[in-house]
């Protein structure tokens, strides 16, 4: 089977289980969304699965061969990250040619071009740069590679709104000239909400769903109004988090809409992706 199956890897740090009996798919050619708060396992797994560590249990299969220690999958799969692996002594033009030789897929003259968009300037060492500019070089090399699996890891950290910007524009070209699975493992949501396609949640090392963003923001609403109607509108409902200021209270539902008759005062509108992933996070995903 195509694709990257994970099935019920397990990760402990000491006493921190960091993942408990993850198993999903990242399906081929597709741009998802890896979202979870800070220590919910998101790095831990995609360093399992870039084999920089190793699980306590479980499997990661990609396009069906076992991934782990498996230089046959090395082609195949690019994890750009906020480790720095490379050696900060060299010059950027220098870190390119040396990638080249262990990705045959590297496009060397593509990210040339990728630096000169950013204003990188590829005759610096790696140490010199900032550390916006660090991220960009990272992102670059990992823009050029013409890799089925690439992933990211918190991508943007650094960047300002333009250079941002810039970085969506060139991922989602280079998509569509090359369609790949991508994953984003990001803290802003509302930046890569447009161009996801499907959303895998994680907390507290446990995938709460994996599913597309079109149908979960169609399944998804908020109920306002007094908080005894709301309670009442609520009854048996799936509701995955509530806000309260003095009588008025809004909840968050997952679900069919229904409309009661009698309840005309509530006031129905939609969830963003954002809020939306606050409100699960903060009840620990109970609900799914």
């Amino acid at each position: 089977m195509a694709g990257i199956e994970i099935h019920g890897v397990t990760k402990r740090f000491g006493d921190v289980k960091a993942l408990d009996d993850v198993t999903v798919t990242f399906e081929p050619e597709k741009i998802y969304g890896f979202l979870g708060r800070n220590g919910a396992g998101k790095s831990t797994l995609i360093n399992i699965i870039a084999n920089r560590l190793f699980a306590d249990g479980g499997s990661i299969l990609i396009d069906g061969t076992p991934a782990a220690e498996n230089m046959g999958v090395h082609d195949k799969i690019f994890c750009m990250s906020e480790a720095d692996l490379y050696d900060d002594s060299m010059r950027i033009r220098d870190i390119f040619k040396w990638t080249g030789r262990f990705y045959d897929n590297f496009d060397i003259d593509k990210a040339l071009e990728i630096s000169k968009k950013f204003e990188l300037d590829t005759g610096k060492r790696f140490k010199t740069l900032s550390k916006g500019y660090q991220s960009i070089f990272k992102l670059t090399v990992a823009l050029s590679l013409n890799v089925p699996y690439l992933i990211f890891d918190e991508p943007v950290l650094g960047l300002d709104a333009n250079h941002r910007e810039m970085f969506y524009d060139i991922m989602l070209r280079e998509y569509a000239q090359s369609p790949r699975t991508i994953i984003i493992a990001t803290h802003l949501i509302e930046e890569v909400s447009g161009m996801i396609e499907d959303v895998v949640l994680i907390d507290s090392g446990k995938i709460l769903f994996c599913e597309e963003v079109e149908k979960l923001m169609e399944e998804s609403y908020c109920v306002a109004g007094l908080s005894s109607q709301v309670d009442d509108y609520c009854r048996g409902k799936e509701v995955v988090g509530t806000d309260q200021l003095g009588a008025l209270k809004q909840a968050y539902i997952i679900g069919e809409r229904e409309k009661i008759a009698g309840n005309d005062s509530l006031q129905f509108s939609q969830v963003n992706l954002q809020k939306l992933f606050i409100k699960l996070t903060e009840k620990g995903g109970e609900s799914i």
